[in-house]
């Protein structure tokens, strides 16, 4: 396996002492990425990734300090579209934004972090947020390998490097991110392995997989985002969080897969990245018109 481990990719910092101010600086000179057919900025903008979105928060979640300052301070069960928005809104402006945009973007969320701290945990913890970071790249890497099939090794390296950016843009620092695949592999696995849910987290999952307070034709979804959700997790999560699931599941899910990957295939790009534009043309339009974002 060919790695790149005296690599960086270049990233947006942020200082969490000073949210208002413009801590968010570009990498000097960034280094040369491998060649590669495949992109985090078309990875990112296929709308199948939401069908993972659902898997992806439960793993975050049961880090139990990101567990505990969502449950604590998060807004998602009374206004679940809402934030929904607001974290595409970061994912998309990282990758897909304009620099400045991405500044702006950073900027917000650092002040929408501010408050959420406890004796236990604080938003601002670089190592919550690196296992963010984490979920958000392996679950679409994931996603992604479902439907087209396995990606090449020059562009899983690719993608692996730029996605240091989804904590890179906030506290975490670079060297933080793993320097080879394989060290990331390591660390998912022991996180995986040793990572405990408490009664508090799985109280709020369970509200959160009914669709708390969303419209109604959001609440009527819910049962396929649950069942891909639970699907997707590995086993020992889904124990973790007390979600059942049947071998019988398993088969509707492996068929699931079978059937949908060509169907997804068959739809013209631009509309597989509708998704990511209608986001980014909102959050264009509530930068310029000073309207709410995070």
């Amino acid at each position: 396996m060919t790695t790149h481990a005296e690599q960086r990719v270049p990233a947006l910092a942020a200082d969490p002492q000073v949210v208002d101010g413009p801590a968010e600086e570009r990498a000097a000179s960034p280094a040369p990425l491998p060649p590669g057919s495949v992109d985090l900025s078309g990875f990112v903008g296929e709308s199948m990734l939401l069908l993972g979105a659902g898997a992806t928060v439960l793993l975050q979640l049961a880090l139990r300090g990101v567990g505990h300052g969502v449950a604590d301070h998060s807004t998602t069960l009374d206004r679940p579209l809402d934030r929904l928005r607001t974290t595409m809104t970061y994912v998309y402006a990282v990758t897909l934004g304009t620099p400045e945009e991405k500044k702006q973007i950073v900027r917000l969320v650092n002040k929408a972090h501010a408050p959420v701290r406890s004796d236990t945990y604080s938003a601002f913890d670089p190592e919550l947020q690196l296992w963010v970071a984490a979920t958000l790249y392996r679950n679409g890497v994931n996603m992604y390998e479902r439907i087209f099939g396995p990606l090449t090794d020059a562009d899983i390296e690719r993608i692996y490097r730029q996605s240091a950016v989804y904590g890179t843009a906030l506290q975490v620092k670079e060297h933080m991110w793993p320097k080879t695949r394989e060290e990331f592999d390591r660390y998912w696995d022991e996180m995986i392995a040793t990572v405990e849910v408490d009664a508090k987290v799985r109280a709020f999952t369970r509200n959160l997989l009914t669709g708390g307070d969303a419209p109604l034709p959001v609440r009527t979804l819910m049962p396929l985002q649950r069942f891909m959700t639970i699907g997707l997790l590995p086993q020992r999560m889904r124990e973790e969080f007390a979600l059942p699931w049947s071998p019988r599941d398993q088969r509707r899910f492996d068929l699931f897969w079978k059937v949908f990957p060509p169907v997804y295939r068959a739809i013209p790009r631009p509309v597989r990245q509708l998704t990511a534009t209608y986001y980014l043309r909102d959050m264009r339009r509530r930068l310029k018109g000073n309207g709410h974002i995070i």
